[in-house]
């Protein structure tokens, strides 16, 4: 599943010495770094991701090109590692509501619980950012944040084997990435069937253009679904939040290189 591996006891982001990575020429791939903690970790845009003691922050660098995947549906494996996180900690999390809020985030119930950042640095080249609030405790959360997320250990009270959750997180995605290049509809009707979006109302802002309207669930493409003003609308990008709150910045594809 890895051809090379990293561990850092600090590092400023996974994400960032991915990207290093994947410019350096005769690197061997897959690439996985893996941190105990980040003291730059990104979400999307001018997003920070808090990565307290006991987190699991990691990034995987792939080499896309011999996953003969139609360009168009590469943005959706943003959905394919919400799934697999979701199927990673579906047992641990058992009687909890685990689930997706689109395009790249895990939550259980309305708080969030691991987030996703994809971004393409170099021709044939894509890093998968991933963060997990595993052992870290809400009591060490920044204040603004300790209403918003959740923790695995906060909410079953048992230590989780961050060497185990990586492993089961990088055969689930195995097994659904082999899925995309020729059964895209798969993962979309996954995630449908997990998004936690479904049936809310929704702000969606796309540049200067914002759209409100009930979630109607997550399409075969990948696209979040939403019943507005104007009729069904599929979106593929933009800044989701529920409506009355506030969210983060995200988008279906793949940040870099075109």
């Amino acid at each position: 599943m890895v051809a090379t591996l990293e561990h850092h006891a600090s590092l400023g982001s996974t994400n960032d010495r991915a990207k290093v990575l994947a410019r350096e020429p005769g690197v061997t791939l897959p690439g996985l770094i893996v941190a105990d903690r980040q003291s730059a970790g990104r979400g999307r845009g001018s997003n920070r991701w808090w990565t307290g003691p006991g987190s699991l922050a990691f990034s995987l660098l792939c080499d896309t090109e011999s996953w003969e995947i139609p360009r168009e549906r590469m943005g959706m494996t943003a959905l394919v590692a919400g799934i697999a996180v979701v199927e990673t900690l579906s047992s641990a999390l058992k009687g909890h509501r685990l689930g997706l809020c689109w395009p790249n985030d895990v939550y259980v119930g309305d708080r969030k619980l691991a987030g996703i950042l994809v971004e393409a640095p170099a021709a044939n080249r894509l890093v998968v950012g991933i963060g997990i609030n595993t052992n870290c405790r809400l009591a060490e959360a920044p204040e603004e944040l300790a209403q918003r997320v959740a923790t695995v250990v906060d909410l079953t009270g048992e230590v989780q084997d961050p060497t185990e959750v990586l492993l089961g997180w990088l055969s689930a995605w195995s097994s659904w990435i082999g899925r995309l290049a020729t059964c895209s509809d798969e993962i979309g009707q996954r995630a449908d069937a997990l998004c936690l979006q479904q049936d809310r109302v929704l702000r969606l802002r796309q540049g200067r253009e914002m759209w409100e309207g009930k979630c109607l669930g997550i399409g075969c493409d990948g696209a979040v679904r939403l019943e507005t003003a104007q009729g069904v609308r599929s979106f593929y990008s933009g800044t989701v939040e529920f409506a009355g709150s506030s969210g983060e910045a995200g988008s279906l594809g793949v940040r870099g290189v075109k």
